[in-house]
């Protein structure tokens, strides 16, 4: 059986293999808007707003080798289902590319129901089916503290952007929040990543699917100025 996370490098960015081998083909991309975060790339948001060609991101100061890694962090409910899954995604596709020492990647929780705990042994199933090892995961709470030496924070769902935001410092901090759909395909349609927790296993697949899609685009439009900083 195919496994998403064994494909080649180039392959893994380029498209998504869904289950049943459905593959999603790589996301339209939109129109770019800068955002306030240290060194960081202009990021091409979806806003439904599509484009037929990818503007190249470029990081708004020169990147040398000791330049700090982008720094990313997944925030959903409990740290036990959506989060932990992007964090494995991302961190899936920096390895394969070369670029796992200029991605920092992390998740966390708005709430305090999980800390501690490993991730929800159905996310850890659907991780393990499509090839990825979401075991070594331990669920932690975000803080407001966390945003100075974030770059980029991403959301599941308005509640949780909203929550962020609230507890942003300031206006640049607020900035850094971004919806994970906003980078995907799947952004015309939708704005939220469902909560498959109350739910059954497939729901969960389903779920890391469309996680891998906006993922999948995200890294596509980090990994120029990721090797650019690489050289």
């Amino acid at each position: 059986m195919l496994r998403r996370h064994e494909l080649s490098g180039e392959r893994l960015v380029d498209e998504d293999v869904g289950l049943g081998g459905i593959r999603h083909h790589a996301a339209p991309v939109c129109s770019p808007r800068s955002t306030a975060q240290r060194s960081a790339p202009e990021l091409v948001l979806c806003d439904g707003r599509m484009s037929s060609t990818m503007e190249p991101m470029t990081r708004a100061d020169s990147a040398g080798d000791d330049a700090p890694p982008f720094r990313v962090s997944f925030v959903c409910t409990g740290n036990i289902c959506r989060s932990p899954m992007a964090e494995v995604v991302l961190r899936a596709h920096a390895e394969r590319a070369g670029l796992g020492d200029r991605l920092a990647i992390e998740s966390a929780a708005t709430g305090d129901w999980h800390v501690g705990e490993p991730a929800d042994r159905r996310t850890i199933d659907a991780l393990d089916r499509a090839g990825y090892d979401g075991r070594h995961h331990r669920a932690r709470q975000f803080e407001a503290t966390d945003f100075p030496r974030l770059d980029l924070v991403v959301a599941f769902d308005r509640g949780q952007a909203r929550i962020l935001r609230n507890w942003a410092p300031g206006a640049a901090e607020q900035e850094k929040v971004r919806m994970l759909l906003e980078f995907g395909p799947d952004s015309a349609e939708l704005q939220d990543v469902p909560d498959p927790y109350y739910s059954d296993e497939p729901m969960f697949d389903r779920v890391l699917e469309m996680i891998e899609r906006s993922t999948s685009a995200l890294f596509r439009q980090l990994a120029p100025a990721l090797r650019q900083g690489n050289r």
